[in-house]
């Protein structure tokens, strides 16, 4: 802009009609974080505004219990914290396709005892939650991975299938399913290992107890290590925030005041990316290339639990980047996007799908990339799938573990992290250590890639001179693509990467997926919100009072009037401007309001309306 001139708890559902071993030098105490000026916000203020049930909703959209209705199937039978004071319901859709056949492994599993696996379903509908103003905040300070879901829900599931003669099935089947928006697969997996055991012995009663306890949990805002009670137990974390260096980990500290935590959690969100690669892990550099280009994956496996945690290491394979398209840790013949998925008339969709019913190894034959898992228990066995298997071998699920595709990947294999592993397990290094050094690799490898696309990006920012208080703030310099490919010479990956290989065929592969969308999308906001905190700075530094005497009153209220745009587009955006900046900014307009006549004034000074 120009500055020209001066649902009650406990409620029995019927379907409503809406419804380690790391490097010491990459670990830091969580509490030496410094985070930039304002970043977690003010606590108190927050929560102040928060209102019943706004504490449950900024961690859970609700809790169900799923069980097995001889006549109907699966069915919601309890459904706790919905819907509370205003916030929004789940539709019918969401609530019997979704999470009811969702919270079952497929008859074929035959997962008998307990087992925990998660899964993704879209949306119904673009509602806006009431927390809207401080969801932004706690998205803003998070990194890309653990932002909070806009168009998908998360299901974290604990299911129990156990023996029974009293009943007709002769089995109890029955899941604790939490819904979320939040990403936290570890800290919820964790909660539902407390809750679910719990509840299965009692019964609703103790679902309302966990909901308040819920409630009054403080939000989970980045930066903040959060001490929270549930059942009786006391689960200590951190929520990691943008600021944080890539690779560490800010370990949370136990002190002598915790003798009431029961549990600290290192991570909120991580998997273990060597015991789910462990099955295919020859290939581990080919499937990091197929996620960053955002390929159509499907994981064939024995379980959900299975299913799921394939998918998430995959998804989460290429941090610190984003994944910036679809994925289904867990997904069946009853998701709604079944047949959108499984069309043979178009090409398979950019998304990353999980499966356990062998009917899919028939009905996605035509996909291009299928990662066939075995079971992971069997850990002690080396995998020995070394080559790439033709898609044509792949008919049932029956087939060998291993990756089947007619890729050819654009960079040369890194033995190095090959024979790393099989060192690791030979000499039975410890899983958590073997973690860390898959996890590092990722880590490096994208980094590489992805710092002379940040270097060139940042050369389209125009520079600082360039910016007049009195004009609109200069725009970026748009992304050209030979332009970013001349760069790569002189600066490409060579310079961190030991890999050699086609990266001008990968990067050019890159710049049309919806990863590189979605990253440079991000990118430009940034750096738009950036000129424009730049711009409100230069104008905080000009001597408004000296300016407006040359000007008419007109000119004067239309000035004031532009002020207060700006002053609002900064407090909603939360631009990135110098502490003081915006208290400065008040002051000046209120200045330039005290040099009009009194009945401007007043006018000038009635709240404008939110």
């Amino acid at each position: 802009m120009a500055l020209q001139g001066p649902e009650e708890l406990g409620e029995q559902v019927e379907e409503p009609e809406d419804l380690d071993d790391q490097d010491a030098s990459s670990i830091s105490p969580a509490e030496e974080i410094t985070l930039p000026p304002g970043a977690g916000g003010d606590e108190v203020a927050e929560d102040a505004l928060l209102l019943p049930w706004d504490r449950f909703s900024a961690w859970l959209h609700c809790i169900c219990v799923v069980g097995f209705d001889l006549e109907l199937g699966q069915a919601v039978e309890v459904r706790q914290a919905e819907g509370q004071l205003g916030h929004t319901k789940l539709t019918r859709a969401e609530n019997k396709t979704s999470i009811c056949y969702l919270s079952f492994p497929d008859s074929n599993s035959g997962c008998l005892g307990d087992t925990q696996f998660c899964f993704r379903f879209r949306q119904g509908s673009n509602r806006k939650s009431s927390l809207g103003c401080f969801l932004e905040t706690t998205d803003r300070d998070a990194p890309p991975c653990l932002k909070r879901e806009q168009g998908h829900y998360y299901g974290y599931v604990y299911f129990r299938q156990v023996r029974d003669k009293s009943l007709k099935r002769g089995y109890f089947q029955k899941s604790l399913v939490l819904i979320s928006k939040l990403p936290y697969v570890t800290f919820f997996h964790s909660l539902l290992k407390i809750m679910a055991p719990e509840y299965f012995e009692k019964q609703e009663p103790c679902l309302e107890a966990a909901c308040n306890d819920i409630d009054r949990w403080p939000t989970p805002l980045p930066g903040r290590i959060l001490t929270l009670p549930i059942m009786g137990v006391v689960i200590k974390v951190r929520i990691p925030t943008c600021y944080d260096k890539p690779g560490t980990s800010q370990l949370v500290q136990s002190a002598q005041s915790d003798s009431l935590v029961s549990i600290v959690l290192p991570t909120i969100h991580e998997v273990d990316l060597f015991r789910c690669f462990y099955p295919v892990f020859f290939h581990i550099q080919m499937l990091w290339e197929l996620v960053l280009l955002g390929e159509a994956l499907v994981v064939m496996a024995p379980s959900p639990a299975e299913s799921s945690d394939t998918v998430l290491a995959l998804v989460s394979c290429i941090s610190p980047l984003r994944y910036c398209t679809d994925f289904r840790p867990y997904f069946t013949i009853h998701d709604s996007e079944f047949k959108e998925y499984t069309t043979r008339t178009q090409a398979p969709p950019s998304v990353i799908l999980g499966v356990t019913n062998p009917f899919f190894a028939k009905t996605l034959q035509h996909w291009p990339h299928i990662i066939r898992i075995g079971d992971m228990k069997q850990t002690g066995e080396m995998a020995k799938q070394m080559k790439v298997k033709k898609l044509k071998n792949l008919k049932t699920l029956d087939s060998k573990p291993g990756v089947y595709t007619a890729y050819k990947p654009y960079l040369n294999k890194d033995e190095e992290i090959i024979k790393q592993l099989q060192k690791g397990v030979q000499q039975k290094r410890p899983s958590a250590a073997q973690n860390a050094i898959l996890r590092r690799y990722f880590l490096e490898l994208t980094q590489s890639f992805i710092i002379p696309l940040e270097r060139y990006v940042a050369s389209l920012m125009p520079l600082q001179k360039s910016i007049s208080p009195w004009k609109s703030p200069p725009q970026l310099r748009p992304f050209n693509q030979q332009d970013f490919m001349k760069t790569l010479e002189k600066a490409g990956p060579q310079l961190t990467s030991r890999l050699k290989g086609d990266w001008i065929g990968l990067y050019r592969h890159f710049l049309k997926s919806s990863n590189f969308d979605g990253w440079f999308r991000n990118r430009r906001r940034e750096m738009t919100q950036k000129l424009e905190a730049l711009h409100l700075e230069a104008l905080c530094e000009e001597d408004l009072e000296q300016r407006i005497q040359k000007h008419t009153e007109v000119e004067t209220v239309d000035l004031v009037l532009k002020l207060k745009d700006k002053l609002s587009q900064a407090e909603r955006e939360q631009l990135p401007v110098r502490t003081g900046t915006l208290g400065k900014l008040k002051a000046h307009i209120e200045a330039v309001i005290q040099a009009l006549p009194e009945d401007l004034q007043g006018i000038l000074h009635k709240p404008s309306s939110p």
